[in-house]
């Protein structure tokens, strides 16, 4: 359970160090700033023409009696709705980091940088076309598995008291897991490290995950929040990727990555 603190004070040293670093804190916002701008559209169009998207796919329900059309399609469009909020909430970060991919390799360089004893980054030898579409690949898979997840929890919701009390604390878990993953891989991608190599490792420390991602998925909830986070999670995640990893930094020796076989 100690690594649930761990996780945690990485996420408040990300923040700490983009405080102490306000250019690089300022870059940092634009990726973020963009994903909320188009994720805003598509839930304002959601709302404006969800309902004709709706009564579209359910032509069948057309001669239904008042007033069991309008509640079912009503309650089909809550729905799509709630499940599009879902999906933007699980997919924002792997958006983010997207697009802003130059942006967050060098910030992640200089937190690298800054704590590393000898002052150097791990540099990728990579072309950057080759980076965005290693980036892009990865970033759909995630995407898809959290589409799963987010199809599936919704479904455990309507199940009578469990599926307003215990799930949605798995769904915080869930999106923790997914949100370390996505920010991690900024740094480990310049690590060389695989998609599975960097599952293993995540795996192999779940509780430093859930310490660094679930608090970060339930402050995203709130309305422009993500935003203003996603600079210092990056470099909170670029220095907890130096502990997965087992580098060395100025605070001292970084832990040995465990065994994922390890209980």
């Amino acid at each position: 359970m100690r690594d649930l603190g761990v996780g945690f004070r990485y996420l408040l040293k990300g923040q700490r160090w983009v405080g102490r670093h306000g250019r690089q804190y300022g870059f940092g916002l634009l990726p973020g700033l963009i994903t909320l701008v188009l994720y805003a559209a598509a839930l304002v169009a959601l709302a404006l023409w969800g309902s004709d998207l709706i009564g579209w796919a359910t032509p069948f329900a057309d001669d239904w009696a008042d007033p069991w059309t309008g509640l079912f399609r009503g309650f089909l469009t809550a729905v799509l709705f709630a499940l599009a909020l879902l999906l933007c909430v699980l997919t924002f970060t792997a958006m983010t980091l997207l697009i802003g991919q130059p942006f967050y390799e060098s910030l992640s360089e200089r937190v690298d940088r800054d704590v590393s004893p000898d002052g150097t980054a791990p540099e990728s030898d990579l072309p950057l076309l080759r980076e965005l579409w290693i980036s892009a690949r990865d970033s759909l898979r995630i995407v898809l598995r959290a589409a799963v997840w987010a199809v599936l929890l919704f479904a455990l919701g309507f199940i009578p008291v469990a599926g307003q009390t215990v799930v949605p604390v798995i769904g915080f878990f869930v999106t923790g897991f997914f949100l370390t993953e996505e920010l991690t891989a900024v740094a480990l991608q310049r690590r060389g490290v695989e998609v599975r190599e960097r599952l293993a490792l995540l795996r192999s420390r779940k509780a430093l995950v859930w310490g660094f991602g679930t608090p970060l998925a339930v402050a995203f909830l709130v309305p422009f929040v993500a935003v203003f986070l996603m600079p210092g999670a990056v470099a909170g995640a670029t220095l907890m990727a130096r502990d997965l990893m087992g580098e060395e930094t100025q605070d001292g020796a970084a832990k040995q990555p465990e065994d994922a076989n390890t209980p």
